[in-house]
């Protein structure tokens, strides 16, 4: 049995769009939207997610990632005593707590940024951002110029070579777990980080709390230069996203075994070992039901989604079939408020859901999916097999994105086994050292052998 992290099915939940807060923070009252969250925590563990990654939570002006203060939980939500209430039911349900932590850059009413605006050269935070210049200006006629994140001048960059920023956030962190107990921090802009200071918060971390799990969100690049001991955990598995609705919508079986063969593979695998955090949709892309060009094409998806090589993540709402699209630079309609008590009793796609239930119980109940070693058993543009190998037993996947039926015939990962369907129970018909079985439109086999 391995760290927590390693066997975790996770939960994202983005607070201010779920519960329907508002944009904007005018600062005015708290108003205590917890409530509604904690209605989802049976949902949450009836799904066999054990992990929350919840946020952005902290005080900020409109989206979240604009901090105004990293110790106070956003009035729009609730105030600290919530959420640490909220992370307590969590617990109780063995259900662990991660966070954003966004380092890389704060809002422009945050304590410092505002002392620059009033006090110029004679402030003491001018070091903490970058490029601080008095002789230029900004779009928001600061009179003075500043680095901003992907030059969006709302978020300014900190500067995280300067020692009391490093001393300040990793303060922050000190104060979020002795606060609220939370069990890991999902690092907003990890690729934008000094991996310097990514050390330090590994090392800072290691002696406050065992099995703190740090994940980065990195988009392209080579993710093992963040996930080794001394940094981060995880990082979000960009390329395997691309690969699982492209995958469908371009009937080519082949881009995601590839990039499965090329990340996982047993012998050459870039990434073999490591940990990636797999997701179909997050708070920042489409939702995956509005992205695939065939509807039924969502059950394959999410069957690869929890049984290849990967640690799961299902984004609040998917898991029966939202849908939603950005426009433009808007990004609300990833982010809808919903009644999740009202939705439970009319999902859009109850049988949607009742599949990632499956999905979910199977992950928790086959170790081998999360630490059985691929093996590439059949590939087609239309079809793929795959096994999850674990001490001589595990299990035999099997996807068909199709319009018709497919006949496949499996090769066998393992001789003198039984194959038994964890779907329907039934034992798996072998011939000449193959599975044989037929697979339905968009339907998957799910067998277990040992």
């Amino acid at each position: 049995m391995g760290k927590w992290f390693e066997e975790a099915v996770f939960y994202h939940m983005y607070p201010i769009g779920m519960t329907g807060a508002p944009r904007k923070n005018e600062g005015t009252e708290v108003v205590h939207r917890f409530d509604s969250l904690m209605k989802w925590l049976p949902h949450i563990k009836e799904l066999g997610c054990t992990a929350i990654y919840i946020g952005p939570l902290f005080e900020s002006s409109t989206h979240g990632y604009d901090t105004r203060d990293y110790r106070v939980v956003d009035r729009r939500l609730g105030d600290n005593e919530d959420f640490k209430k909220f992370v307590a039911e969590a617990h109780k349900m063995d259900i662990r707590v991660v966070v954003d932590g966004v380092f890389n850059h704060t809002g422009r009413e945050f304590f410092a940024f505002q002392d620059i605006q009033k006090n110029r050269e004679q402030s003491p935070y001018c070091s903490w951002y970058k490029g601080i210049n008095f002789g230029w200006n900004s779009p928001y006629n600061d009179g003075f110029g500043y680095e901003a994140w992907r030059n969006c001048f709302e978020l300014v960059n900190l500067n995280l070579w300067e020692p009391k920023v490093r001393e300040y956030l990793l303060d922050v962190i000190d104060f979020w777990i002795d606060e609220f107990d939370i069990d890991g921090i999902r690092l907003d802009c990890a690729d934008c980080l000094e991996f310097s200071f990514m050390e330090d918060m590994r090392r800072f971390t290691n002696e406050k709390k065992k099995d703190f799990w740090l994940m980065g969100e990195v988009i392209h690049g080579d993710y093992s230069r963040y996930v080794k001991p001394e940094m981060l955990d995880s990082v979000t598995n960009y390329e395997l996203h691309k690969g699982l609705y492209s995958g469908h919508n371009d009937h080519n079986y082949f881009e995601i075994a590839h990039t499965i063969r090329r990340e996982f593979d047993a012998n050459g695998g870039i990434y073999k070992g490591l940990r990636l955090y797999s997701f179909v949709d997050n708070h920042d892309v489409d939702r995956i039901a509005s992205k695939l060009k065939v509807p039924g094409h969502i059950y394959p998806v999410y069957t690869l989604l929890f049984t290849l090589p990967g640690i799961p993540s299902i984004y609040y709402g998917s898991e029966w079939g939202i849908q939603g699209r950005k426009e433009g630079s808007n990004d609300d309609f990833l982010r809808p408020a919903v009644d999740i008590e009202e939705v439970l009793e009319n999902p859009d796609d109850p049988k949607l859901l009742e599949w990632v239930k499956l999905l979910g119980r199977i992950h928790a109940e086959e170790p081998s999916l999360a630490d059985g070693s691929y093996q590439e058993l059949l590939l087609t543009n239309r079809q793929y097999a795959f096994a999850r190998k674990l001490d001589g037993e595990g299990i035999v996947v099997a996807v068909n994105n199709d319009e018709n039926p497919a006949e496949l015939r499996i090769r066998i990962p393992e001789g003198g086994k039984s194959y038994i369907s964890l779907i329907s129970k039934k034992e798996a018909v072998v011939q000449d050292g193959c599975i044989c079985v037929i697979l339905a439109p968009n339907e998957s086999e799910i067998f277990k052998f040992k």
